[in-house]
This record gives structure tokens, C-alpha cells and sequence, in this order.
């Protein structure tokens, strides 16, 4: 099984080589398939992307499958350059489409891990989705989801560091497991370490916080809740992405 650190790197090298390797494929038929069709196989390849890794490397294979359709099958060939409009139209939607689904493929491979049969869990992913939703402000979303994680996980502490990221503590990975793996016997039953585990808040790559479980020795947390504590702390970081984004000097 790899780790969410091999499968990482290898959902990045896929989303620049993968569109690459597609788009090498399809060379001998560009004069005998429209540009739309052969857009629509990249569109695929960015979603198998997406699939295996997270957004960052589906937004890259999206960005790939865009130059390599440009690059290998638009008139003139093998340069960045498209003379045909629809063409250009085609690749414009090309990585529009690319974006879009290659989120949907991430958040997707997201959340058929998790299969929530709790109804206090269903309960806390469907409050905090409708406050993000809301236009909640980061800091009341913070202050709903730190209680939900001290009852989802049973820690004896829950606090939230906004823009700190000091020292190397045990981390919550989106996978659900914990880096560096706990060495106690019972680590195998989900048992957490004795120190205070990191759960970070980041979102397309920009790190916003995180949260600080501090566990309650002896206590197992099933992979399940390790999961829906991931599912929540995105939700977390879609709030402070929203106001990152909007702010005027963020604006291109």
C-alpha cells in the first residue's frame, strides 16, 4: 500500500506525463478525429488523474492536457500556436472543463472512502457544509467544528493554530492515517499518539492552520472518523479560501 506521501507524487508525475502520453496516442489520428473528440479523451485522462491523487495535480493534468492538445494536435503542429477559432474555443474548453472535472473527480475519491453510517457524523458534515455555504466567516466555522472534532475523535482537547506551522508533531493525513506511524502496540487499532496530532486546514496548496487533537490515551479512533475529521477540516479551509480569494490584491 503506498503511502499518501508516494501516491502524492505519483498523481503529480501522472497529470504532467499522463495528457503527455494520451496526447502521443491520438498524433497518428488528429486528421481523422475532430478536435473535440480528442479533447474530450484528455478530458478523461485528467479525471483518472484526479482520481488517484488530489486538486493540485487534477488542476495540473488539466493545464497539461491543454498545452499537449495545443502543442501536438491543433493546426500548426507541434507549435503553440492555433490557427483554426474553434480550435482555440475547443481548448479554452478543454481546460475550463479539465478544472471543473477534475475537482469533482478529487472531492469524489474523497468521499467514497467515507462511508458515514453515524447520524451525529452525517449531522456535522451537513451543518458545517451549510455554513461554509453560508458565507460564515472562517472563524465561526473554526469554533463549530472544534467541538465536533472532540466528540467525533474523543480527544481530551481540541485548538486551532491560524497560521502557525512550528515543530514536526504527528500528523492526520487526508488519508486517515497518522505520519510518523505511532509505535505503541495498538496503533493497528487506531489508537493515536501520546502527543497532540496535527490536522492541517489547507486549501489548493495555500495552508491556512491547523487543528491540535490532543488524543486521550488508550482510546481507539476508527479510520472512519479519521476520514470525516479530514472531510470537516476541508470544510474549515473552503471558508478561508473563500475570503483569500476575495480579497481585491488576490484578484488577477
Amino acid at each position: 500500500m503506498f503511502s499518501s506521501l508516494s501516491r502524492e507524487r505519483i498523481a503529480l508525475a501522472a497529470a504532467i506525463f499522463g495528457p503527455l502520453a494520451v496526447a502521443g496516442v491520438l498524433i497518428p489520428f488528429r486528421t481523422a478525429i475532430s478536435g473535440a473528440n480528442m479533447a474530450l479523451v484528455l478530458v478523461v485522462a485528467v479525471v483518472a488523474v484526479a482520481a488517484i491523487g488530489n486538486r493540485l495535480a487534477g488542476a495540473l493534468a488539466a493545464l497539461s492536457a491543454a498545452v499537449w492538445f495545443d502543442y501536438f494536435l491543433t493546426e500548426p503542429y507541434e507549435r503553440f500556436t492555433i490557427a483554426a477559432n474553434t480550435d482555440v474555443l475547443t481548448a479554452i474548453l478543454l481546460l475550463v472543463v479539465g478544472l471543473a472535472v477534475s475537482q469533482l473527480a478529487a472531492r469524489a475519491h474523497r468521499l467514497h472512502l467515507i462511508t458515514v453510517t453515524d447520524a451525529d457524523q452525517l449531522s456535522w458534515i451537513h451543518r458545517t457544509t451549510q455554513l461554509v455555504q453560508s458565507g460564515a466567516a472562517p472563524n465561526q466555522v473554526v469554533n463549530q467544528v472544534r467541538p465536533e472534532l472532540v466528540d467525533l475523535m474523543h480527544l481530551r482537547g481540541c485548538r486551532f493554530e491560524e497560521g502557525l506551522l512550528l515543530g514536526r508533531p504527528p500528523r492526520l493525513e487526508p488519508d486517515g492515517s497518522i505520519t510518523p506511524k505511532p509505535v505503541h502496540s495498538s496503533s493497528h487499532a487506531g489508537e493515536l499518539p501520546d502527543a497532540d496530532v496535527e490536522l492541517r486546514v489547507c486549501a489548493d496548496g495555500v495552508y491556512y492552520g491547523r487543528f491540535m487533537l490532543t488524543p486521550t490515551p488508550g482510546h481507539a479512533v476508527p479510520l472512519q472518523a479519521r476520514l470525516v475529521a479530514v472531510t470537516l477540516a476541508d470544510q474549515v479551509a473552503e471558508a478561508f479560501d473563500a475570503v483569500h480569494t476575495s480579497r481585491p490584491d488576490r484578484r488577477t
